[in-house]
């Protein structure tokens, strides 16, 4: 077992009541997520990326790397992937969400995600209908990192702010930290160019969990990205919406 199912029983109760009133929206920090050692054996076993890991952005985010197949990656991330995906965790989730929550097994859009040097992520609120089963709402982000003696300097905090109120929050990316949040269309978050040392990356994996909607309750929409002071990337985001769509209608 990797993952601390005991301990996370026993604080079920507490962490629920600090998902559900944290600030600037519902999420939780929970240190020391895997047992003893674990976290360091999925660092050690992260593979170097190879150019077809690159996601194809070139406007909102940069040298970031995806692998979705995580349980093919080492047989402790195989172990990692089917805890992280059982109806155990599940029932924890949902508990603490207050919402009826599972995993996408398919891990689309997530899996090991790695950044380079001067890799950023801007600021964004994820798509909201997972694209390829249309009543599976994303209702939460779970991003586990994997970086191990990070320091302040090397940038790549988890920057939470809410677009309603312009309350935000920093979360540092340690080792063996996971990040559970809400998403929704307010719910933006992202994190700043890095300068982590040579030949290594900003390391976490990525899960989503979503509910099923009987009839999807809100309009579909793709990723809404934030406004900024670059002109250029307002006006892309202005059209993002549109063109996605467009692109979805010519190639799916």
């Amino acid at each position: 077992m990797m993952i601390d199912f005991n301990r996370l029983k026993k604080e079920k109760t507490a962490l629920r009541e600090k998902f559900l009133t944290a600030k600037p929206f519902p999420h939780i920090v929970i240190d020391d997520f895997l047992l003893e050692g674990y976290a360091e054996k999925l660092y050690y076993s992260s593979p170097q990326p190879q150019k077809e890991h690159k996601v194809n952005d070139f406007i909102f985010t940069k040298n970031k790397f995806q692998l979705p197949n995580i349980s093919t990656l080492s047989n402790d991330f195989e172990d990692f992937y089917h805890e992280i995906t059982s109806d155990e965790f599940k029932s924890l989730m949902s508990y603490i969400t207050g919402e009826d929550i599972f995993i996408d097994k398919s891990l689309y859009g997530g899996g090991l995600h790695l950044g380079d040097k001067g890799s950023y992520l801007d600021m964004h609120a994820d798509f909201n209908y997972h694209p390829k089963e249309t009543n599976w709402y994303r209702n939460i982000n779970l991003l586990l990192y994997l970086n191990k003696d990070w320091k302040k300097e090397y940038g790549g905090s988890l920057k939470l702010h809410d677009s309603r109120n312009g309350d935000k929050l920093e979360i540092e990316p340690i080792l063996n930290r996971l990040v559970i949040m809400h998403c929704r269309d307010y719910t933006l978050h992202g994190y700043d160019a890095i300068s982590f040392p040579p030949n290594t990356y900003r390391t976490s994996v990525a899960l989503y969990g979503y509910t099923y909607h009987d009839n999807p309750i809100y309009k579909q929409r793709s990723t809404l990205w934030a406004k900024n002071d670059n002109v250029i990337k307002n006006i892309i985001s202005n059209i993002w919406e549109p063109a996605v769509k467009i692109k979805k209608s010519l190639f799916s």
